[in-house]
């Protein structure tokens, strides 16, 4: 194999561009490192942030009364009602609760899944456990949310045949029925993480904080959950994120509940720019949350 000259030598004309290219690139990796990223920034840059901007200034355009054609006339109607008017303020504290229900039970509930996967079960079947966790992402959103609306049906659905002979109701259409199911869907995005975080605890130190004397819940208090604390922290950012702007499954299971994101899909044909100003909401909510999440310096524990 003929070795590449070093970077800032000539190459000999008859040398094939294709060479010529490698050649000349390898000696400059700042170069090679952004012709790789290159293609996904652009992309991030069209797709995403141009959609927020584009959204951002939609919020500030007017409707025309007759024709309900959006105009570039500019406005703060559209901001300055939705931030007056209580019903939409309490729809975002409504939102956030049921994002915040949701990213507490999946955390509840991805702990002991995880520790298990990662610490109890034998490493031969570690594999096959991380699999089922993830089949449920194979199947149809739609599909899973519609199942879940057979589970949570009022009178006939599978939860209230299971409590009846409790005498306890289903907890029917409404916001419990949305926590749920919506539990149900992102429960994977928290599972995940935290198994990895477990999985690099290294088991000497349950060892020694059990030769020391600490009980089970102590030992899961003070070596387990600091360390797989920063793991949570990234499980929730997707558990929230999704939550908080979730509409099908509001629409499908919540009854009468009334969340940002199904408003938002209420009033986009009819309002774009008032819609587009409701839609700011959860997106400075999601900002927030990570300006508070980096704060924590959790993240830059992975």
């Amino acid at each position: 194999m003929t070795a590449l000259p070093p970077a800032g030598t000539s190459v000999a004309p008859g040398v094939p561009a294709g060479r010529r290219l490698s050649a000349w690139l390898s000696g400059r990796p700042r170069v090679r490192l952004a012709a790789l990223l290159a293609p996904p920034a652009i992309w991030l840059t069209l797709v995403y942030l141009a959609a927020l901007l584009a959204l951002l200034t939609t919020a500030f355009f007017s409707v025309d009364e007759f024709t309900n054609a959006v105009t570039r006339t500019l406005t703060l109607s559209n901001v300055r009602d939705v931030v007056s008017d209580p019903a939409y303020l309490r729809a975002s504290a409504r939102t956030v609760g049921v994002a915040a229900a949701v990213t507490a039970l999946c955390t509840v509930i991805a702990i002991p899944m995880a520790f298990f996967m990662a610490k109890v079960a034998p490493a031969r079947s570690r594999g096959l456990l991380v699999a089922l966790v993830l089949t449920p992402l194979w199947a149809s959103y739609l599909v899973k949310v519609y199942a879940w609306q057979a589970m949570v049906q009022p009178g006939s659905g599978v939860i209230a045949w299971v409590l009846r002979p409790l005498g306890v109701d289903g907890p029917g259409y409404g916001l419990m029925a949305v926590v749920l199911t919506l539990t149900y869907l992102w429960l994977p995005y928290m599972v995940l993480p935290v198994y990895a975080g477990l999985e690099r605890l290294p088991d000497s130190l349950v060892d020694a904080s059990a030769d020391l004397g600490a009980g089970p819940w102590r030992t899961f208090r003070n070596v387990v959950l600091p360390l797989a604390y920063p793991s949570i922290v990234a499980g929730s950012v997707f558990t929230f994120s999704l939550s908080l702007g979730d509409y099908i499954t509001v629409q499908i299971v919540g009854g009468k509940a009334q969340l940002l994101a199904n408003i938002v899909f209420a009033n986009y044909a009819a309002n774009l720019p008032f819609a587009a100003a409701i839609a700011i909401i959860p997106v400075l909510i999601t900002v927030a949350y990570l300006a508070v999440v980096r704060r924590t310096g959790a993240l830059d524990n992975l």
